[in-house]
């Protein structure tokens, strides 16, 4: 077993044995979830994308929250990667916080899960393409995150999703 998958399997424990009570403040980011300080950054990274969508499933928004940057954003490609203009954004804590609640929790996901997770990290800055898994749909490549780290901690600066384009 990989050292990652020993560490995600760590956080699951510890999600599921706290109640998933993670600190409700916007800047703990990836120290919100505990992890060993020895763990690697990539490993972090891959560890928070995965929390993001247990506490979707779970619902739980303060948690979810912790994990973003103030000034991030979510933005929908709808499927037009190279036609940035047609996207939609929620930028700011506060829209971000309203996707969750009014877009995203109503569709009740049981299963969120990311895989082919590809890291890229520069300095304090870190991109993420992923597939992501949300019950019986699959995105594949069609998630990207970026990530910064502040204080020592890794946040959520973007996700931009529907990235891969529309099959017809």
């Amino acid at each position: 077993m990989t050292l990652w998958r020993r560490i995600l399997l760590f956080f699951y424990a510890s999600l599921t044995l706290s109640g998933c009570s993670a600190p409700a403040s916007s800047t703990d980011g990836s120290c919100s979830l505990n992890l060993p300080s020895s763990t690697d950054d990539a490993t972090v990274i891959r560890v928070m994308i995965a929390a993001e969508g247990q506490l979707v499933v779970a619902q739980e928004i303060d948690a979810l929250m912790a994990l973003w940057s103030e000034d991030g954003y979510v933005a929908d490609a709808r499927h037009t990667p190279d036609q940035p203009e047609d996207d939609q954004h929620w930028r700011g804590v506060d829209a971000i916080r309203h996707r969750y609640v009014r877009v995203v929790f109503p569709g009740a996901p049981t299963n969120v899960t990311p895989s082919d997770m590809e890291v890229e990290i520069a300095g304090d800055r870190a991109v993420v393409t992923a597939t992501t898994r949300i019950g019986a749909e699959i995105a594949p490549g069609g998630d990207r995150w970026t990530l910064v780290r502040q204080n020592g901690c890794w946040l959520f600066e973007s996700l931009t999703y529907n990235l891969e384009p529309r099959t017809p």
